[in-house]
């Protein structure tokens, strides 16, 4: 017993005091919260990773890490609460795609389709599948990997609006991981930023950004159910929002499965489910009219959307979205550089 100390107070002191750290061990891992989110009733916000440069794909490895890559040219690791993300590989020329097959990543970045394996915690062994694909006004996009193991890579148009000289731009592109057997899976899709397929069904579908020309309330964003063979219309069809129709030269065109928010820069997909499917939309560059939301879209058995709203804002410009085993959503904020986790409350 210390000096003028009963052994009672003594013990209720280090009780005390282990308490104290336990706590002060516990807040580190804590969340941060996300005020500056507003969430459907239900949900809450919170600060997953900060200090990202411009994070534009998501992924989770097979080692349960999130990998983000970033239009500055880098692949990098964030973990909960990091604000100095680990870099891994470097050298994209703006990687906007990520996606893992075991332990095999593949990025999709300007004119090329690249992989890396992961081998004791670390992205080696680059090797280039694919490379001098066409880009301009728009690149290659998000990577998907299919059930047939091939891979989907979303191949923008190299103008606002023309007659492309390659077949392969505005296209949804597949080839198989060996970087042999490139085909075109369909075409008239100025931009098709965002893949993902719909879990049961397998379908695949693409976030399409439309055309600049015709004013601020038009043309829709669109979200189109991916089917081989198919034409989406670009450059002579577009999707009218307010009539919520197809206008122009549509002849043999397929109609898109959601008319989104016009202007408002169409991003990542994610599925929550068969029939909920979420949307982020990255918005303008000057103004803040359109988009800077993720949205819910609700998805019939026919494949096209029987309604849609407006599930989080507040961001700067979201633009990948993730959703883990859990059924919380993963967006980065190429803005603000920051990775937020989405949660039932």
């Amino acid at each position: 017993m210390l000096k003028g100390y009963p052994l009672g107070v003594l013990v209720v002191a280090l009780l005390l005091a282990l308490g104290a750290a336990s706590s002060a061990s516990t807040n580190v891992l804590l969340a941060r919260p996300a005020p500056e989110l507003r969430l459907e009733a239900g949900w809450a916000a919170e600060k997953y990773a900060a200090g990202l440069n411009r994070p534009t794909a998501l992924a989770f490895g097979p080692d349960g890490r999130l990998y983000v890559a970033q239009e500055t040219g880098q692949i990098v690791v964030a973990g909960r609460n990091s604000t100095r993300p680990r870099v891994l590989a470097r050298g994209f020329a703006t990687p906007l795609g990520i996606a893992w097959s075991g332990t095999r990543l593949f990025v999709s970045s300007r004119g090329r389709l690249d992989s890396l394996n992961l081998i004791g915690g670390r992205l080696r062994v680059r090797r280039t599948l694919l490379r001098g694909l066409p880009y301009g006004r728009h690149q290659q996009d998000n990577v998907v990997v299919g059930r047939d193991g091939r891979l989907y890579v979303g191949n923008g148009s190299t103008c606002d609006v023309c007659t492309e000289r390659d077949r392969r731009s505005a296209t949804i592109l597949s080839v198989r991981p060996n970087g042999r057997g490139l085909v075109v899976v369909a075409r008239g899709l100025r931009n098709p930023y965002g893949l993902a397929f719909q879990p049961v069904t397998g379908r695949l579908y693409a976030t399409v950004n439309g055309q600049d020309d015709l004013g601020n309330a038009e043309p829709a964003e669109t979200l189109v159910h991916v089917r081989p063979n198919q034409n989406y219309g670009w450059p002579r069809c577009w999707a009218n929002f307010a009539r919520k129709r197809l206008v122009g030269r549509c002849s043999g065109v397929s109609p898109p499965a959601a008319y989104l928010e016009p202007r408002s820069g169409a991003g990542g997909i994610a599925f929550a489910d068969e029939h909920t499917a979420y949307v982020a939309l990255w918005g303008q560059y000057f103004g803040r009219k359109h988009g800077r939301t993720l949205v819910r879209v609700e998805l019939g058995a026919d494949g096209r959307a029987t309604g849609q709203r407006v599930f989080a804002r507040g961001f700067g410009h979201p633009l990948a979205v993730l959703i883990d085993r859990a059924g919380s959503i993963y967006v980065s904020d190429w803005e603000r550089g920051i990775v937020y986790r989405l949660r039932r409350d």
